[in-house]
């Protein structure tokens, strides 16, 4: 997911728009760049590799300006390389454009604007829009670019400045996230996340699907792209700068595993009765959105409380949540629930009607596949929810209704807070749903609710092993294959877990339920296949079958690590290396579980020299197909 930042103001906008640029670091990129209209001249500067580079070749230039695009690029078309960072600029050099998502029919377009004689410099997508916008420009650059958009097909966020305009930014966005920043005397940002702008303005407008933006110094004009204005609300950014900062750790992904004693705490703030009697949560006793019905007293809770049918759709560590929701939601409410991924079920026929609920899950709000699954059911007729993080992200604003998780900005590109915040929230909905349909006693929601309260403090406790988990990290680091095990509640943390360690060390790892490695995956084992086994006694009899799974794994020379109960003391003869958790319900056990394996995740890629804030070929928000 590439990062945009754009500045109009009094102020030098190199310092700002670097800045800017450097707190989107953690969305993943492979080469930086900046455009600035200096002494009445675009000027680019961009170069692969870190923004240091960028941040050193802007030292030598010494170029200044009241307006400029700073961009971070993800490779999509063309490799990593100079001529292919952002911005781009067009034939004439006096148009730069800077640009996050896939322009689908860029093939088509670059013959017939090489047709016309445009020559390019680069393989990229983007510069073909830089071309498109001087065939129309005529001296009026918001009317080049919505010509332009006209004729552009996929997903964007462009951002867009003309030597010719020097006293105006255009930026538009179809599937891309982009905010607009209002500062103070006449400055104005554009960015496509607010942690790159929150520095200069609290005061931003999210801007929707097909809607462009002019801003000049006087002031800024929305339309769509027709050219019909649109009035959008000034929103109001509530989290504080330290939640993006490290705090004194070595890296945000630490911080934030750290910190979800905390997070999962603030999911529920607000949100349990007095007395622990019960739950409530807004977002879904408040009216649906939106809503194709006459019925004006619809809410997320009322179509939950009516649902035949329950489907989860999420990708990543988003959808290894939604599997856990799976089985809350079933074995807590009664409901049948379905966990698809979001990439498959936008393209599948989806069977959906007014009695299904559709939740989409995302961190970002902005997953291009959990929106067009979303929009899918939607357009099938369900009563679509969404459970995301950040404020006035497009789920949020296009589902019916829906849940925020208040974990604050997640900067780590391996989701951490954010996935026991969504866990926690899923726990929540079931409690809510399951008291209002009368499967669960007072009594027994009590109990239900008192153990989730306890929790922050049991991550607290898990949390205090991260030096013994370092010493088991230190035993296994130079191991290339891992196999994860679970059951029940637990096998989605099995996978979760697997995937972290791919995620950020870069070493083999699957996960699996239990009792499916003897079909097939035993035959992996030997004393160079460590296998991690989730192995709680929160539930009885799947613990026996752990054991005797475990058992298998010995007999062949695997080495065991075992996630089990506190006070568990007979697991130890037979596991190589054991980490505990405190004790609590079963449906809550992964909210423990899946800590030490962060953990151990973290600590084995930091061992191995890997930067775990920015690992390889990855983005922290996946806005393009």
């Amino acid at each position: 997911m590439c990062g945009i930042v754009g500045y109009i103001g009094k102020k030098n906008v190199v310092p700002v728009v670097l800045e800017g640029l450097k707190k989107l670091e953690y969305r993943g990129y492979d080469s930086s760049g900046i455009a600035v209209i200096d002494k009445g001249k675009i000027s680019v500067l961009k170069c692969r590799g870190r923004i240091v580079n960028l941040d050193n070749i802007v030292k030598k230039k010494h170029i200044s300006g009241n307006i400029g695009l700073g961009h971070t690029r993800w490779a999509t078309h063309g490799d990593p390389s100079d001529r292919n960072a952002h911005p781009h600029t067009d034939g004439s050099g006096k148009i730069a454009v800077v640009h996050n998502g896939i322009i689908e029919n860029y093939a088509s377009l670059k013959k017939l604007l090489i047709d016309e004689g445009h020559k390019f410099k680069s393989d990229t997508d983007t510069e073909i829009f830089a071309h498109l916008i001087q065939k129309f420009y005529r001296g009026n650059i918001l009317k080049a670019v919505q010509e332009a958009l006209v004729l552009t097909e996929g997903a964007y966020a462009f951002a867009v400045i003309c030597e010719n305009e020097p006293d105006k930014i255009v930026a538009a966005r179809f599937g891309s996230p982009l905010v607009i920043g209002i500062g103070k005397d006449e400055e104005y940002l554009v960015a496509s996340d607010p942690v790159a702008i929150v520095k200069h303005t609290r005061k931003v407008i999210y801007l929707g699907d097909k809607e462009i933006v002019l801003i000049q110094p006087s002031g800024y004009r929305i339309t769509d792209i027709n050219n019909v204005e649109v009035e959008k609300e000034i929103e109001e950014i509530t989290w504080s700068l330290d939640k993006i900062t490290k705090g004194g750790l070595p890296h945000y992904m630490l911080k934030e595993i750290f910190e979800q004693s905390q997070t999962v705490y603030d999911a529920m703030r607000g949100r349990i009765l007095k007395d622990n009697a019960g739950v409530k949560l807004g977002g879904l006793e408040s009216p649906l959105k939106g809503l194709a019905t006459e019925d004006k007293e619809a809410t997320g809770l009322k179509a939950l409380l009516n649902a035949k049918r329950i489907i989860i759709v999420g990708c990543g560590t988003s959808w290894h949540a939604a599997l856990i929701g799976e089985y809350i939601f079933e074995n807590i409410i009664g409901i049948p629930v379905a966990v698809e991924y979001a990439s498959e079920a936008r393209y599948r026929n989806l069977i959906v009607d007014k009695n299904t609920v559709v939740i989409g899950i995302s961190q970002s709000g902005e997953t291009l596949d959990t929106l067009a699954a979303l929009r899918e059911a939607k357009k099938r007729g369900a009563i679509t929810l969404g459970l995301v993080n950040a404020v006035g992200s497009t789920i949020a604003r296009e589902t019916h209704g829906g849940v925020y998780l208040h974990a604050g900005p997640e900067i780590g590109v391996a989701s951490t807070k954010a996935f026991t915040s969504q866990v926690c929230v899923l726990s929540l909905i079931a409690l809510l749903v399951g008291q209002e349909n009368h499967l669960i006693t007072k009594k027994k929601a009590g109990h239900m609710i008192r153990s989730l309260l306890k929790i922050p403090s049991q991550i607290k406790e898990i949390l205090r092993q991260s030096k013994a988990i370092l010493n088991i990290a230190k035993h296994y680091v130079n191991f290339n294959n891992f196999l994860y095990l679970g059951r029940g509640y637990n096998f989605p943390i099995a996978l979760e877990g697997a995937l972290k360690l791919k995620e950020i060390s870069y070493i083999h790892a699957e996960g699996y339920p239990a009792a499916e490695m003897k079909h097939g995956p035993i035959a992996l084992i030997d004393k160079n296949m460590p296998v991690v086994f989730v192995a709680t006694d929160t539930e009885d009899q799947i613990y026996k079958k752990i054991i005797s799974n475990i058992e298998e794994v010995r007999s062949r020379k695997g080495q065991v690590i075992a996630i089990a109960s506190e006070g568990n003391s007979s697991i130890g003869k037979i596991a190589d290396s054991v980490i505990t958790i405190p004790k609590t319900l079963d449906f809550l056990t992964p909210l423990l579980t899946v800590i030490p394996l962060q953990l151990f995740a973290y600590h084995i890629a930091v061992l191995r020299g890997c930067d775990v804030d920015k690992p390889r070929n990855l983005a922290k928000s996946v806005t393009v197909e």
